[in-house]
């Protein structure tokens, strides 16, 4: 029984939890009902039947289900339309199709996030040596770093009078950096500033991580076009593949069309049997979100009271995305407890994690995923570049139950093995 593996100790700490964290807690449960108000009323409003979930094979003409599941994905992310399918298999593969669509040779993207996620590198071009990057077929890249966790919104608009962007770049979430993940305050505010000196430019949110954590998306607050994964957030733990892109109908066309064919755009498309798991992904995603914040709040409250200074988000920090960072301070500690979620896992509890390379990554990594699904990050889930400061990335978790199980025996095997 992994409870009788606990140290007591952490067990005690666990039980003081439930008091202290009790408003943080109730917070998250209001932003739940929020949003699972939203989603219901989505679903009543497009008359979602049974029928809808049937099998389209072939080329997945007359789909109404498929119809209905976007309809929903567009009114839920505060967007006038929105692709969503089996078809896209990531978040790293949404960006991808997204930015080749709207982006042609000569064109410039400016990410104002700083530095892109660590996989988005080689799809840009800024490494590797791929022939179908973005920087290989004539796109130019820029960046524009954030100053103190926030937008160099000067910096921002002075280079947009120049009139020759084609797209703006933000992401929401933190991906392998120090910095804080943006909340839909800020991403409102840049927004503003930069139509106030180009109305043109085309603002793409990569919203990887972030969906449903706030009340608002950030479609609902002006971004032209948002990209995610099924296998985070939206897919609520069910959907087992999937990804999609929403936003202003002639850009999701594009894209669409990007997927599939001129001419074909959205009216094609197989559904291998799958609206069921995502009509069901987003009805439970809500909650599902609610606990992946609380398993993050939790283990930032465990680590901070255990005397870890480099815990970030810190518990009582307001959230704009489901990752929480935890500086362990040595290559021993991480790989621990990263073991310990592996071990706790309902899926591949016998692996043992041990740092080794990945592809698409510059260092060796550890990944402790033993999830339902191949690689889901709503379900609980921890990695790292095995680099000094030896920081854990750990994101989702199903229940909060389950979590702290994984948890506490995480922190127990840094304990006794010290």
């Amino acid at each position: 029984m992994i409870l009788d593996m606990i140290d007591e100790e952490l067990l005690e700490l666990s039980r003081k939890s439930d008091i202290e964290l009790d408003e943080i807690y109730k917070n998250i449960d209001d932003i739940c009902f929020h949003n699972s108000n939203r989603i219901l009323s989505a679903f009543i409003e497009n008359k979602v039947s049974y029928s809808d979930f049937g099998d389209i094979n072939g080329y997945g003409s007359y789909d109404s289900g498929r119809d209905k599941l976007e309809k929903i994905f567009a009114t839920v992310l505060g967007c006038e339309d929105a692709l969503v399918r089996p078809q896209i298999m990531s978040g790293t593969n949404a960006i991808y199709l997204t930015l080749s669509a709207l982006l042609k040779y000569g064109d410039t993207m400016i990410s104002i996030t700083g530095t892109p996620y660590d996989s988005l590198l080689e799809l840009i071009g800024v490494s590797g040596e791929s022939t179908q990057s973005l920087m290989a077929n004539g796109v130019r890249f820029e960046q524009i770093d954030l100053v103190d966790n926030d937008f160099d919104i000067e910096k921002i608009k002075e280079r947009l009078k120049k009139n020759d962007v084609k797209l703006v770049e933000i992401q929401r979430s933190r991906g392998y950096s120090s910095r804080l993940s943006l909340n839909i305050k800020k991403i409102k505010k840049v927004i503003e500033e930069i139509r106030k000196v180009n109305q043109n430019v085309i603002i793409m949110v990569d919203n990887c991580y972030g969906e449903l954590v706030e009340k608002l998306e950030p479609g609902h607050v002006g971004a032209d076009v948002i990209v995610g994964s099924l296998m985070k957030n939206l897919g609520g733990g069910i959907a087992t593949t999937g990804g999609y892109v929403a936003g202003r109908e002639k850009l999701v066309h594009m894209v669409a069309e990007r997927l599939t064919s001129p001419g074909i755009g959205k009216d094609q498309g197989a559904n291998f049997n799958l609206n069921n798991s995502f009509f069901k992904g987003i009805f439970m995603a809500p909650s599902a979100v609610r606990n992946a914040l609380k398993t993050v709040v939790f283990a930032a409250y465990m680590l901070e009271k255990l005397g870890y200074k480099n815990v970030s988000p810190r518990f009582d920090e307001d959230r704009t995305d489901i990752i929480q960072t935890l500086e362990l301070g040595s290559k021993e500690a991480l790989v621990r407890f990263t073991q310990g979620i592996q071990e706790s896992s309902p899926i591949d509890s016998y692996v043992r994690v041990l740092p080794a390379p990945m592809p698409g990554y510059p260092f060796d990594e550890v990944m402790a995923s033993g999830s339902f699904t191949q690689g889901s990050t709503i379900e609980l889930s921890a990695d790292a570049p095995v680099i000094e400061p030896y920081t854990l990335y750990m994101q989702g978790g199903l229940t909060l139950e389950y979590s702290k199980l994984s948890i506490l025996l995480s922190l127990t095997k840094i304990k006794r093995e010290a």
